[in-house]
């Protein structure tokens, strides 16, 4: 067998071992840390890094902690006696009764003591919801992931769960957030909400390259068959595995966004929540332009209390209209009273 070195350089060293017992099979992985690095000794950081980077993967990891446990053991017979004389020098006039069984036979004494002792913890026993056949998944399963992934605690509006095979392979599952957050357009927040996996192993929550940003409401995970694990900043950038990712997935948000228009209570949700989203994807996205704007909806002489939508509108137009007139203001108030609103209502 052999031993690989490194001291976390770019330099490594591969020599036949001749000191320590064979394996058989396996490997064996001893890592020597730094004297100001021993905060991953600790179990719960071990822990929190299992959780983040292979909460999902296949294999299970153990971990070995000692817990205090409790445990009767039998009173000697030295400690009864001891404490016999205890008794005596207090004067305690009590008169001991001891337990018996249904039998008659008198029961052994016992107390109890706390020891430590190793467990066997698995730390990764959750298993990746998305590998599975999205017919067989609850609703509430959705839910329950949703909010394990997001710390929402609400759920979420609509879920998009697919998978691409062909010249690449992913599986991906979008949620739509039931409300929008009260910082979703603040410079310094992240720009989406997209964990990437690669085959199971946790690497990113932060790439900007996966969705774009005006797609930074929705929550959810990739996970990918195809891009290698150790994957920088700069490999992505340059890479067209995420490229044709990133063309699917705005593809996907698109068509669950047009599910939730299926429904006109939930899509007055969404609306009210995410119209500037909407309206700054019409602005960046010119290729899908023309499907965003089926989304829009509009204030109308005619529906003053609801919303419609263009596609609404030139159903209700009568025969000799030949034009759509609009107007824009600061607010529909300030539209309402405009005099330009009023010649035309005179017409």
């Amino acid at each position: 067998q052999y031993v690989w070195r490194s001291s976390a350089g770019q330099d490594f060293t591969v020599t036949r071992d001749t000191v320590n017992e064979p394996l058989g099979r396996g490997t064996e992985i001893r890592l020597h840390l730094k004297e100001d690095q021993t905060e991953y000794l600790e179990e719960r950081r071990i822990k929190d890094i299992v959780k983040k980077h292979s909460e999902f993967i296949s294999y299970p990891i153990h971990l070995i902690v000692q817990k205090e446990v409790e445990k009767e053991v039998p009173v000697e017979e030295s400690e009864e006696a001891d404490a016999d004389e205890e008794k005596d020098e207090n004067k305690a006039k009590i008169e001991e009764v001891d337990d018996e069984d249904e039998e008659g036979n008198k029961k052994e004494k016992t107390k109890k003591i706390k020891e430590m002792e190793e467990v066997d913890e698995e730390l990764n026993q959750t298993k990746p919801i998305w590998t599975r056949n999205p017919d067989s998944i609850q609703k509430e399963e959705y839910n329950a992931f949703y909010k394990s992934l997001t710390n929402d605690w609400e759920d979420p509006l609509a879920v998009k769960h697919f998978s691409v095979e062909g010249q690449l392979e992913f599986r991906s599952i979008l949620f739509t957030p039931g409300r929008a957050p009260f910082d979703l357009f603040e410079g310094k927040k992240k720009r989406n909400n997209i964990k990437l996996y690669v085959r199971r192993v946790f690497i990113m929550d932060d790439c900007e390259d996966l969705i774009p940003e005006w797609l930074n409401f929705v929550k959810g995970i990739v996970d990918s068959e195809d891009l290698p694990l150790n994957l920088s900043r700069e490999v992505l950038q340059q890479n067209k595995i995420l490229k044709v990712i990133r063309k699917n997935l705005v593809k996907k948000c698109v068509e669950m966004f047009s599910e939730i228009a299926e429904d006109k209570d939930n899509f007055n949700k969404f609306y009210e929540a995410f119209s500037k989203n909407i309206k700054l994807g019409i602005h960046e996205d010119a290729q899908n332009r023309a499907k965003l704007s089926e989304f829009l909806r509009y204030n109308s002489t005619k529906s003053t209390d609801e919303l419609t939508s263009l596609k609404d509108y030139v159903t209700r137009m009568p025969e000799k209209q030949k034009y759509i007139y609009y107007i824009t203001g600061e607010s529909r108030q300030a539209v309402e009273s405009s005099p330009f609103l009023e010649t035309l209502k005179r017409k």
